[in-house]
Parts: structure tokens; C-alpha cells; sequence
């Protein structure tokens, strides 16, 4: 007789282990994050978090940038001092030389404030005519021109400096320009802050473009504004209302 073989049986199942093994083994899901795509570009998660990443930190040319223009006295210590300030009269900056003044030297002048750039569209006619504006005014009339050149539109300004003052000294300037500062953003010099604050009604808009220009009264209250269009000698019909 041939021997009977014992039927071999499974081990029980508990109820809960039956309902996991219908669905079949549980898979890890899979993200965004950890499965590349057929062609091996980047996915979706990553780019994401680049984009995080780009909110919270500037770039390194905007920090290297910011640095040197705290280090030039661009930026000031306090960034919320300027909301202090009552005219232009309470500001510093450097001269394209190097040498810090008081804005207060300008007490009882009109000032004419203009960001300017070597490489732009408007420099030529503006140098020329802000030049004749200050061999006819300044002697005359007590006018002060205040040249800033920057570098934030176009990058129409390059190179340090003393680069800077020798492109300025071949257009035969005599009025005073300063070291080169930013207009806009967070880093833009406390003067161009005051400047573009809303003081006497005039508009908080960012600086537009180079050549832009302000004019300030004799007791250093910004009262007028103006677009890169505006040509230097248009504004005398307007610098003699505060002579």
C-alpha cells in the first residue's frame, strides 16, 4: 500500500494581511522628487525648490554688488535712517574721489540730482547741456549740479571708479560727481530712498532709467521729478521758480 502523503498547509492569515496581499505588495509611492524623467531633465520638485531657494537668497552678483557698495559708503549702517531725514541737507556721500561730504555744503543752492552713465543714449546731449547749465547758472544763480553714476540699467556704467572719473573729465565737467552708488532696490543709496519717498506729493515710482532728475529747493526739499526724455536746459523755466 502506498504511503499517504501528508497535505501540506498554510500557515493562517490574519484578516488584516488578507486585505494588504489582495491589493498586492505595497509599493513605496513614488514623488516627484525622487523619479526623473524619461529624458533625465530635471523634475518638477527640484525646480521648485530652485525657486525657493532663489526667493530667499540673492544672487551672489547682487550680494557681491551690495558689498561693494557698503563698503563705498553707498549703503548706509542704519537702512532705515533716511526716514528721518527732513532735506537732502542730512545726507552724506562720497565724492568720485573718494573724499566723504555733508549734503549740507548746499544749503541755500538749488540743486539739480541726476543718475548718470557713460554708455547710455541720452549721455551725450545730457553731459552737454548739463555742462552749459552749470557754466551759466552756477556763478549766477547759485545752481548746483549732483551727478551720480550707476550701473543698475543696462549696465551702461562699468568699471570702478576711477574709470568713471576719467570718461567724466574728458565731457568737461566741473560740477561735483560722486562715487558710484544704485538708485533702486534695497541697496540704492539713502539719498535716492529720501529722494523717491513722496516728499512734497511727488511720485514714489523707482528710478526709471539713466538721467533721471530731481530738483531740489534752497532748503533741500525735493520739488519736482523728471524722465530721461527731459533735456537739461528744458528745466530752467522750473529751477527759476525756487532761485
Amino acid at each position: 500500500m502506498a504511503p499517504t502523503l501528508r497535505k501540506r498547509t498554510a500557515a493562517p492569515v490574519s484578516i488584516k494581511e488578507v486585505k494588504k496581499t489582495k491589493k498586492g505588495p505595497v509599493k513605496e509611492k513614488a514623488t516627484k522628487s525622487s523619479v526623473p524623467k524619461a529624458n533625465g531633465t530635471a523634475t518638477e520638485a527640484p525646480k521648485k525648490a530652485a525657486k525657493g531657494k532663489k526667493a530667499t537668497e540673492p544672487a551672489k552678483e547682487e550680494v557681491e554688488e551690495t558689498k561693494e557698495n557698503t563698503a563705498n559708503g553707498s549703503a548706509s549702517s542704519d537702512e532705515e535712517s533716511w526716514k528721518n531725514a527732513k532735506s537732502v541737507h542730512d545726507f552724506k556721500a562720497k565724492l568720485i574721489t573718494g573724499e566723504e561730504i555733508s549734503l549740507e555744503k548746499y544749503k541755500g543752492h538749488v540743486l539739480l540730482i541726476v543718475n548718470v552713465a557713460s554708455n547710455c543714449g541720452y549721455t551725450k546731449r545730457n553731459y552737454e547741456q548739463l555742462v552749459e547749465l552749470d557754466e551759466k547758472y552756477r556763478d549766477s544763480k547759485g545752481l548746483r549740479i549732483l551727478a551720480f553714476p550707476c550701473n543698475q540699467f543696462g549696465k551702461q556704467e562699468p568699471g570702478d571708479n576711477e574709470k568713471v572719473r576719467g570718461k567724466i573729465e574728458k565731457r568737461g565737467v566741473k560740477f561735483d560727481v560722486f562715487e558710484k552708488i544704485d538708485v533702486n532696490s534695497a541697496s540704492a543709496h539713502p539719498l535716492y530712498k529720501f529722494l523717491k519717498s513722496g516728499q512734497n506729493g511727488l511720485n514714489t515710482d523707482p528710478i526709471k532709467w539713466n538721467f533721471n532728475k530731481f530738483i531740489v529747493d534752497k532748503e533741500g526739499k525735493p520739488v519736482a521729478r523728471f524722465l530721461s526724455p527731459k533735456n537739461p536746459l528744458d528745466l530752467v523755466s522750473e529751477l527759476e521758480k525756487y532761485w
